[in-house]
């Protein structure tokens, strides 16, 4: 498995919530729907292998080296950022956060270094796959993490204007930090910032 195959594993979370997108990036990558099952086939056989590699080894071995390695501090811990470019989505890097001993603890596509963040003003401006984790966290402060349905799935719920200016909770979905989809929330606004 290489790179470019690499990204047919992103694609299949991603289908889940944005078929439409996922199937047009699999065209785009040129594989076929039996090849891409078959990756995905040799992606969760490396993962559960009783023999599996640790997960950093197993994103180095299909990613190869890095375009960018550095320290990150993550509250009181120092952890490595690792990232990759990856040709499906030239504006964004597949990062890896890496703890002391080589444990990933988070693995998803951030905004590269020198690429324009899009404005974030309204919840109209949340189209999917148009900006990652951070940048609605930071467009829509406070918000309120919550935990997601899988390992590489992500919510924020936060409370944001539409183009009209009403304002109402949201709950904005992730899969490997990308968002897929916004949906409107029943419940109260999130609470102020400390």
């Amino acid at each position: 498995m290489d790179a470019s195959q690499f990204q047919l594993v992103l694609l299949r979370r991603m289908a889940d919530h944005q078929p439409g997108l996922a199937e047009q990036a699999r065209q785009r990558l040129g594989f076929s729907p039996a090849q891409s099952r078959e990756v995905n086939k040799r992606w969760q056989a490396m993962v559960r292998s009783p023999r599996a590699r640790g997960a950093l080894a197993r994103y180095r071995s299909v990613l190869g080296p890095p375009v960018t390695v550095g320290p990150r501090r993550l509250g009181d811990v120092d952890c490595q950022a690792l990232q990759w470019e990856l040709p499906l989505w030239p504006e964004l890097r597949f990062e890896v956060l890496a703890g002391p001993g080589g444990e990933v603890w988070n693995a998803w596509l951030v905004r590269a270094p020198g690429k324009v963040a899009p404005v974030l003003r309204t919840v109209e401006d949340l189209r999917p796959w148009s900006c990652t984790v951070d940048e609605v966290a930071q467009s829509f402060a406070p918000v309120q993490p919550m935990e997601g349905t899988a390992p590489t799935r992500w919510q924020l719920a936060f409370t944001g204007p539409d183009s009209t200016g009403r304002v109402r909770r949201y709950v904005a979905e992730f899969t490997w930090g990308l968002l897929q989809r916004l949906s409107p929330s029943e419940e109260g606004p999130c609470p102020a910032a400390p």
